[in-house]
């Protein structure tokens, strides 16, 4: 459920500033993570596309328990994953370690599994590449002042 209040404090921005982390130190080059540019963006065409679009919209009813804002436009997900009528949904935290993640994964596979002709969903969370505030779709940069 959406907070009842739409002010974003100091405190709020800095909850979302991008967090250090932690790595063993190596000598090799490790080559650039690939990411998702920017916002994610639910298929517009193709097999998935109208299902896709019903779990972005559910999706974006679920808030970050720390953040005013929905994990659609906060950037937390990265994308989907199909085989026929099961699908993963890859997504992230704005920190590792975050001690609410294993009750919002739950959270989001019940949302996915409620659309039509979805049998099963699970939720995986990665860290690579991290979260950042680039991320965010422009409605929330708005929100938070880095637009």
């Amino acid at each position: 459920m959406p907070p009842a209040h739409s002010k974003v404090t100091g405190a709020s921005r800095r909850l979302i500033r991008a967090r250090p982390v932690e790595e063993a130190m190596s000598d090799a080059t490790p080559a650039p993570p690939v990411a998702p540019a920017g916002p994610f963006a639910p298929a517009t065409a193709g097999p998935y596309a109208e299902r896709e679009q019903q779990i972005t919209e559910n999706l974006k009813q679920i808030y970050d328990p720390e953040i005013p804002m929905n994990i659609v436009d906060l950037g937390l997900i990265y994308g989907f994953e199909w085989s026929d009528d099961t699908v993963k949904l890859k997504m992230t935290l704005t920190a590792p370690g975050c001690p609410v993640a294993g009750i919002l994964a739950e959270e989001v596979k019940a949302a996915i599994e409620k659309v039509p002709n979805v049998k099963a969903a699970s939720v995986e969370m990665i860290w690579d590449p991290p979260w950042s505030p680039d991320r965010m779709s422009e409605f929330a940069k708005r929100q938070f002042g880095y637009a």
